[in-house]
């Protein structure tokens, strides 16, 4: 069976960040799902709730799994849904994870900072959309520096977005995880916080490390992070042969 990838965003952006992605995997004639959680994207007019979210995921992995093993990834925000959800006790049909940019609790110190950051921006006359696009044409290839915005910004969401994540239970749902497993972050990603914690939860997992990139790794290295996919995807191959 010809495996199947399902992506999931991160905070603030949608579908549309995964374009490099999802150009890379539909070359290879891979089939790929790039969803949208609610709030976000084509759902920015839905409210945001981890039940919404989770069953978005897991609707999409569900109908992947029908045709084939799924490699799932997520990034940020998708990054923690998608540990959550792979390590819940009762496990969907995931057979590979990629989580990129999410080692690092949601809660205490880390989220209070990444809270107050979001607070500021959101008292900018322009809600920081001006600051947002001078970071990313500073730091993103001019071929897919636009994915991050095409779906909107879902600036309405971040506050609860925020709190919902605090809920999770990371910690016994990473330990969970027996598929393989990948981390990966950029040199300079804020969210490292946690990184070796995660490790020690799940001694499994391979960390990859991206040089000179912070947390917008799929987009500041796509070419890096579409190597990754290519080997997570070899991975599976050679366990169904």
């Amino acid at each position: 069976m010809t495996p199947q990838v399902v992506l999931v965003h991160g905070i603030r952006t949608s579908a549309t960040m995964w374009r490099s992605q999802v150009e890379h995997l539909t070359s290879r004639g891979i089939a790929v799902t790039a969803v949208n959680l609610p709030g976000h994207g084509t759902r920015m007019a839905e409210p945001f709730t981890l039940e919404e979210a989770f069953r978005t995921v897991d609707t999409a992995v569900r109908e992947a799994a029908e045709r084939g093993p799924v490699l799932l990834a997520g990034h940020s925000m998708g990054g923690l849904l998608s540990l959550e959800y792979v390590g819940s006790e009762d496990p969907p049909p995931v057979a590979a994870l990629i989580a990129a940019s999410c080692t690092s609790l949601p809660r205490g110190a880390a989220l209070l900072t990444y809270r107050a950051l979001a607070g500021a921006f959101d008292r900018l006359p322009d809600r920081g959309r001006w600051l947002t696009e001078r970071v990313l044409a500073a730091t993103i290839p001019i071929e897919n520096r636009a994915d991050f915005a095409a779906g909107g910004y879902a600036l309405d969401a971040q506050s609860v977005v925020l709190r919902s994540l605090s809920t999770l239970d990371l910690m016994a749902a990473v330990r969970r995880i027996q598929a393989p497993l990948w981390f990966v972050n950029g040199q300079f990603d804020q969210l490292r916080a946690h990184e070796t914690l995660f490790r020690r939860l799940a001694p499994h997992a391979e960390l990859i490390v991206v040089p000179r990139t912070s947390h917008l790794v799929t987009a500041m290295r796509p070419r890096v992070f579409n190597a990754v996919l290519d080997l997570a995807l070899a991975t599976l191959d050679a366990r169904e042969a």
